[in-house]
């Protein structure tokens, strides 16, 4: 499976930015799928997670992005979508897209199987 990220750039606090995800390859080994962030100097933390495979696409979210983010997929399109709101700067980070084959939720990365390039988001104050 292969993951291509794209979407990230420079806003403003308080504006918005909407990122996406391509899947290709072997996604039918893929049941969720989630966005992960890494700052400077810090460890790649857990943003959202949405299951891919089966009917309902069920979410989760780190608390410090609940109501300001969120998740969403397009099946035929084999990506995901991260669209975030009401921007901090404390939200400056490269944003990752991640796919996971076990059919539950994680909020590990280690748990997480395939990886995209990762984009970068700049919140200026």
């Amino acid at each position: 499976v292969q993951l291509q990220a794209s979407g990230g750039g420079l806003v403003q606090a308080g504006g918005s930015l909407r990122l996406s995800c391509a899947a290709s390859g072997r996604t039918f080994n893929v049941y969720v799928m989630g966005w992960f962030r890494q700052a400077p100097g810090k460890e790649r933390e857990f943003v959202t997670t949405i299951t891919w495979s089966g009917g309902g696409g069920t979410t989760y979210y780190a608390d410090s992005v609940k109501g300001r983010f969120f998740i969403s997929r397009d099946s035929a399109k084999n990506t995901v979508y991260l669209q975030m709101n009401s921007l901090k700067p404390e939200d400056t980070a490269v944003y990752y897209c991640a796919a996971r084959r076990a059919n539950y939720y994680s909020n590990r990365a280690r748990d997480y199987d395939y990886w995209g390039q990762g984009t970068q988001v700049t919140v200026s104050s």
